[in-house]
């Protein structure tokens, strides 16, 4: 067995982007790091019974994959989360391992996407490099998040003043359950005279619910709203994970949680 082991914790969804969002970002981690066991878990376990369910595959919660590591008798322990943010899901990940600290001889928690300036920085990029053909001085080009009650919810600000300060005036940051709200967008975007909107998640994978808070038949859904004031909605359904750059950027804060635990072995 390998001493040695990354684990990949996602949210995890039963959509079938998953292949192109979170197992990219598993499969270019994979590639980087040949010399350790590379494993998988999904926090949502809502998500876990519809694979289960549907495509007949088993994905281990955090607990399970834990429970499993220590069964194999894992040594040195890295864990990679493709969450956006410290938010509520990074801190019951964190509840989590540290149940179970004293079952590893070191173990380090790599940091979510958007942990630092330079990580701001490489996501507007890869961002607005994807979608440079919308940004046309007509369109509206909004990144809707999911949001959260925790402090960390202050990325989606920063990154809406980090675009602005970029010259990417167009962009516009929203989420569902936090600030800020699809009225606060709204009110942003009708201060200018735009045509058209383009409806992009903010999220590493995109599930069925997303969808249909973003574009669903309901009212109350981003994309309806936006139409019921008059503009033309386009939805993009592309998870930040099928970006390289995004998938890349997972890699490298992998890279320094090995580090990391290199540097306790030297300790």
């Amino acid at each position: 067995m390998n001493k040695k082991e990354v684990l990949i914790v996602s949210v995890g969804t039963g959509d079938s982007s998953r292949h192109k969002t979170i197992r990219a970002i598993e499969e270019k981690i994979e590639s980087v790091f040949s010399s350790f066991l590379v494993r998988h878990a999904f926090t949502s376990q809502i998500a876990i019974e519809h694979i289960k369910r549907n495509d007949n595959v088993r994905i281990d919660n955090v607990k399970e994959a834990l429970e499993r590591a220590v069964e194999n008798g894992v040594k040195q322990l890295v864990i990679q989360p493709t969450h956006l943010m410290k938010g509520l899901g990074y801190v019951e990940l964190t509840k989590d391992i540290s149940g179970y600290s004293n079952e590893f001889e070191k173990v380090v928690i790599g940091e979510p996407l958007l942990s630092n300036e330079v990580d701001f920085e490489k996501v507007i990029k890869a961002v607005t490099g994807e979608n440079a053909q919308y940004d046309d001085g007509k369109t509206a080009i909004c990144l809707v998040g999911h949001g959260t009650e925790t402090d960390a919810n202050e990325v989606y600000v920063k990154l809406q003043k980090m675009l602005a300060k970029s010259g990417y005036t167009n962009y516009y940051i929203g989420t569902i359950k936090a600030a800020p709200t699809l009225a606060d967008v709204m009110g942003a975007i009708r201060a200018r005279e735009y045509k058209r909107i383009v409806l992009l998640p903010l999220m590493i994978a995109v599930g069925n619910h997303t969808k249909k808070d973003i574009a669903g038949e309901k009212e109350s859904s981003w994309k309806k709203t936006f139409e019921n004031t008059g503009y033309e909605v386009e939805c993009i359904f592309r998870g930040l994970g099928e970006l390289e750059a995004i998938q890349k950027l997972f890699a490298e804060h992998t890279q320094v949680a090995v580090e990391k635990l290199k540097g306790n072995e030297n300790e």
